[in-house]
């Protein structure tokens, strides 16, 4: 007579199964089963910030609107040099990293002026949201947050042509103190929301919005908007400091545990936006000396002619990248470094750029069999 083994397996978002296994693994009716957190329920790439292939956990001070820091995460800003951004390893409980945001000075936001932290969600990773459509799905925004700032924050939800908006607003109770935030969004049923390989939509967090970009909190509306009125600025307090992470997107009602996917498909879903030729942990435009890195490209002329890099890129990017080549000797970029005497950084080219696969070299002809290096990026950033 074989005996039942009861295991738990419950679905995040659903109600208790009732599975049991026998001793043969039959499933039979009876028992509460557990299935695993990690179902890609996360829209949000690089939630947990430990990706960082541009700066490598440096310190920087962005100047300008749009800039990629963290890999996926972005930045909006209507003035330069007000904050600045890091990966950091302070980090709550289960985490390791979050990205650290420093005001460097009480900057006093205009009506027309706004800083904020985004992740822009491209289209195809959120069309089953039925956005625009009778059948919308709602959706919870959960993420762990710390500040030396106590009151009201907020961000918004908007759409590609950002002329729909949802405001959210949260509280942070206590200074200097790990607090996990939900929220949760009934779908937009107006409105035109991307579903290709465009910006779907943008979730962003507000650093300090004027009142031109801010409306009432909990509602779409039609518009540009940003964040909730009245909320609290932390570029407005010299020194102030802002630490996010933990940042999930899901459709439900509830904040489910964080969904943790494994470092390299983590790796991989950025990379199709952003490569980079360096070795992971050194930041781009590192001055790293002959041959280092995974990616980095050597070829050889031959009767004189320019040396082609032919590059297959990791995975398949969203679309046609920006490449940009750097000297692996002086980390100059556009540059390719000729490696025969006497070396220098010459011009590069670019000759064929797809999706999946790029063509760089030099800008120009060398001697017979000189060799040269370089390392590179490519962007399909949304």
């Amino acid at each position: 007579m074989s005996t039942l083994k009861a295991i738990n397996l419950v679905h995040p978002t659903s109600a208790t199964n009732n599975i049991v296994l026998d001793n043969a693994g039959n499933m039979t009716a009876g028992g509460t089963l557990a299935m695993s957190s990690s179902f890609m329920r996360n829209r949000i790439i690089n939630g947990a910030m430990v990706i960082d292939q541009r700066n490598a956990g440096a310190s920087v001070t962005p100047t300008g609107d749009g800039v990629y820091t963290l890999d996926r995460w972005q930045v909006s800003l209507s003035a330069a040099s007000k904050f600045s951004l890091q990966q950091s390893s302070t980090a709550p409980t289960g985490f390791s990293y979050s990205t650290l945001i420093t005001s460097l000075s009480a900057y006093s936001v205009p009506s027309g002026g706004y800083f904020m932290f985004n992740q822009p969600v491209e289209g195809y990773n959120m069309a089953d949201f039925g956005w625009g459509t009778a059948s919308a799905k709602t959706v919870t925004i959960s993420f762990w947050v710390n500040s030396s700032l106590t009151g009201t924050f907020g961000g918004a939800i908007q759409n590609n042509a950002q002329n729909r908006a949802y405001p959210f607003s949260y509280t942070i109770s206590a200074a200097n103190t790990w607090e996990q935030k939900s929220v949760t969004i009934a779908g937009d049923t107006s409105g035109t929301w991307l579903t290709t390989n465009g910006v779907g939509m943008y979730l962003r967090f507000g650093l300090g919005v004027g009142s031109t970009f801010s409306t009432t909190a909990g509602a779409w509306t039609a518009g540009q908007y940003f964040a909730p009125t009245g909320a609290t600025s932390v570029v407005g307090t010299n020194g102030a400091t802002f630490y996010i992470t933990g940042v999930q997107l899901e459709v439900g009602t509830v904040a489910t545990p964080f969904e943790r996917r494994q470092y390299g498909t983590e790796f991989m879903l950025c990379q199709r936006y952003f490569i980079s030729s360096y070795n992971p942990g050194t930041a781009v435009g590192t001055a790293t000396g002959d041959a280092t890195g995974p990616l980095l490209q050597v070829g050889t002329t031959a009767n004189s002619n320019s040396p082609f890099f032919p590059t297959v890129y990791p995975v398949t990017m969203r679309t046609s990248p920006t490449v940009t080549t750097y000297s692996p000797n002086t980390g100059a970029s556009g540059k390719i470094r000729k490696r025969a005497s006497p070396q220098s950084d010459v011009n590069s080219a670019l000759f064929r750029n797809t999706a999946t696969c790029g063509t760089f070299g030099p800008n120009g002809t060398g001697g017979t069999t000189d060799e040269y290096e370089c390392h590179f990026t490519a962007s399909a950033e949304l």
